[in-house]
């Protein structure tokens, strides 16, 4: 294996001063070895080599200390840029308003919020009854909490219907792995009511004694079971009422906004199923709302006589049907909202005399509203070129008051009441940037790339005023395209430490999300992926040509499924970028794929393809980026991971950075940076997180020779 030295200054530019250059010309340390031993992977009559396999050995001490030396390597190389990265942070750290309280929304007699103190990581959940004037009632101090674990998240706050309990999930780990607590409000004390192996979240009947949650498969941490408990008993004679025997389905648990049924739903990629009960007899069984059949994806809720169903049944793009409440499967739906071919139904939010729809047109988040007494309708407008909208927090029925949020690349985050029938909208809050922060010194574009297959693909932009286009000035690509998740253009306080050192910082929506409808992510998966990858190149050298950048300074930044993205495109054009940020990337995909044992696998075979099936094998293998590593330069990249990641486990990055390490052929920078704490989401309270992006902005801005 070879060993290379990787001085910085062979990634400065000429913008870096003599005195930062001297000091870094002195750095010949050696990157870490990492031992080779020998693996044959067969599957489909072929063989792979794979000589870091031994890496998921997650308690094997080598590899801890490798995963400890690669660390130790990261700060020493950007040890010249150590008071810098502190800086970044201190300055992101600084735009936070550190004493802040979120919007509160009624519920069942109660004001619900929660507020952070000023110096503090974690939330402090809270409530009062009636109105805002009446005392607080503090449910639970997420910092008193955590106190002594290194990573701390509370999850699936539910409070009883009677307002006496509250039900949450501690995962103090960061494998999503939540135990369940419950606590009295009434007197402060937690119940002996202890139930481990969650995801967290529950559901309450009516009767505020039956608790139903999903219990995780401790090895793949599959949601496979719906278990029923009741309070004061063992969780040990919890009765299990759903099992999900088929491994490519997750289950989980919630209630109808109505609080009239309790819904058991089981979904893959590509199908859905749910099962239903009358929240007022948990003693009953659950019914079957509609078989689930390959393909067909459904979402129910209920209001008055009616289930409402948003389906893609011969509808690509989703339709709105209703449903007799003693008459649910299929063939007794009638439609509301017909398909339409250039519009997503994403989503419905009811209430008593409105239904407020989530839809997307040309790429952008639109809200619908409509008065389902008088029938007429209308979409609030939003006036800018790039933005989102979403349905807020609204559990109450009988309201005329829409809560709904907005933010875009220069907006920050904005929460509105709406009146459905006047038409009155009132910000109730926005996102407080401190220093000074002014939206009219920066510019957000719209743009259309044309793909290789001619296919026009959104970009969304945003820069400080005074950006000139001369090919000169560093961008940052960021994209994701997998799942049909779309990217939204959504404002980011930190990404000002970016805009106002002179980067653009632009989005690109490419096929694989679900920004153009439901076509655009199936034009981006199984068998037609590599268009996720091909359309990010071509959004670079779209942008490179309109002279926003060039190659010398432009970066690419992408995580999870995305830094599988950033892994192809690595390998695919790994001339066109000066730097790369690959966040807990997904990149040993067929090796993945084929376990089964390893957490997420089975739900994934219809995003991916199941490689025990040699077509799906042979085309995964084609563009998986850790076996098309090859001997060749590739461009400056930080890599980041989490021990305990439980999404895309540590040993992917950590093996394709040990193969890039032996086969690449040029003297720029590779970087890996383990958190030995976290996992897929990074580090858990509001400041620890932003040291993450300090990193990685102090990586990308050193890389522009930009150390201050």
């Amino acid at each position: 294996m070879k060993h290379y030295v990787f001085p910085l200054l062979a990634i400065t530019t000429m913008m870096a001063c003599n005195t930062t250059e001297k000091k870094i010309e002195q750095m010949n340390v050696t990157p870490p070895t990492v031992e080779k031993i020998k693996k044959e992977l067969t599957a489909n009559g072929d063989t792979r080599i794979d000589y870091y396999y031994w890496l998921n050995e997650r308690e094997n001490p080598k590899v801890i200390a490798y995963l400890t030396a690669e660390n130790k390597y990261l700060d020493t190389m950007l040890s010249p840029v150590k008071g810098f990265r502190e800086k970044l942070y201190e300055e992101m750290k600084g735009r936070i308003k550190e004493k802040d309280e979120s919007v509160p929304y009624f519920e069942n007699g109660y004001l619900y919020y929660t507020r952070f103190e000023e110096g503090q990581d974690y939330p402090i959940h809270c409530r009062k009854k009636g109105s805002g004037s009446a005392p607080e009632e503090v449910m639970l101090n997420v910092n008193d909490m955590a106190k002594g674990h290194e990573f701390f998240n509370v999850a699936g706050l539910n409070v009883s219907p009677d307002n006496k309990l509250l039900a949450y999930g501690v995962d103090t780990v960061s494998r999503r792995k939540y135990t369940l607590y419950v606590k009295n409000l009434e007197t402060g004390e937690l119940l002996k009511d202890v139930i481990s192996e969650t995801t967290g979240g529950s559901t309450w009947a009516n009767d505020n004694k039956t608790l139903f949650y999903t219990r995780k498969n401790p090895t793949t941490l599959r949601s496979e079971r719906i278990v029923k408990h009741l309070l004061g008993t063992a969780a040990a004679a919890d009765m299990e009422v759903y099992f999900e025997k088929d491994e490519t389905y997750n289950t989980y648990v919630y209630k109808t906004k109505s609080k009239k049924y309790i819904v058991i739903g089981s979904g893959s990629t590509l199908s859905s199923e749910y099962r239903i009960l009358d929240a007022d007899k948990p003693g009953g069984a659950f019914n079957v709302f509609h078989p689930r059949e390959k393909d067909m994806l459904y979402d129910i809720d209920h209001r008055g006589d009616k289930f409402f169903i948003v389906t893609n049944w011969e509808a690509k793009n989703f339709r709105l049907m209703e449903s007799p409440l003693d008459k649910t499967s299929k063939e007794n739906w009638k439609e509301v909202i017909p398909h339409r071919s250039d519009v997503l139904l994403q989503g419905l939010d009811l209430f008593t005399d409105h239904m407020v729809l989530s839809e997307r047109r040309n790429g952008l988040s639109q809200l619908r509203i409509i008065n389902t007494t008088t029938k007429q309708e209308h979409y609030l407008d939003f006036g800018e070129p790039a933005y989102v909208a979403y349905s807020g927090t609204n559990p109450e029925m009988d309201s005329k008051i829409l809560r709904y949020g907005y933010t875009s690349l220069t907006t920050p985050s904005s929460t509105f009441d709406y009146n459905m029938d006047t038409k009155e909208k009132e910000l109730k809050k926005q996102q407080e940037v401190i220093g000074g922060y002014d939206p009219k010194n920066y510019v957000t574009e719209r743009l259309m790339a044309k793909a290789t297959d001619g296919t026009m693909v959104p970009i969304s932009l945003v820069y400080k005023k005074g950006f000139e286009k001369n090919g000169q000035k560093p961008l940052l690509l960021y994209g994701y395209g997998s799942y049909g998740n779309s990217i939204e253009p959504t404002f980011s306080s930190n990404r000002i430490s970016l805009l106002d050192r002179g980067f653009c910082y632009a989005i690109a929506h490419i096929r694989g999300g679900q920004e153009m409808g439901r076509y655009w992510y199936e034009d981006g998966k199984m068998f037609k992926k590599k268009n996720t990858f091909t359309d990010f190149i071509d959004c670079a050298e779209y942008l490179i040509a309109q002279k926003f950048t060039s190659k010398e300074h432009l970066y690419a930044m992408g995580g999870s499924a995305g830094g599988l993205l950033m892994g192809a495109v690595v390998n695919m054009r790994p001339d066109l970028w000066h730097g790369i940020v690959a966040a807990v990337p997904f990149v040993d995909v067929v090796t993945t794929m084929l376990d089964e044992s390893i957490p997420l696998t089975t739900g994934e075979f219809d995003e991916w393809g199941n490689p025990k099936n040699k077509a799906s094998y042979d085309y995964m293998k084609s563009y998986s980026p850790y076996d098309n590593v090859e001997k060749k330069a590739y461009p400056n990249m930080l890599v980041t991971t989490g021990l305990h990641d439980s999404q895309v486990q540590y040993f992917e990055p950590a093996k394709w950075v040990a193969k890039l390490r032996e086969l690449k052929t040029d003297n720029n920078l590779l970087l890996m940076e383990t958190n030995m704490e976290a996992g897929h989401g990074g580090a858990s309270g509001r400041f620890k997180a932003i040291k993450d992006v300090a990193l990685q902005y102090a990586f990308l801005l050193h890389l522009e020779g930009i150390d201050k």
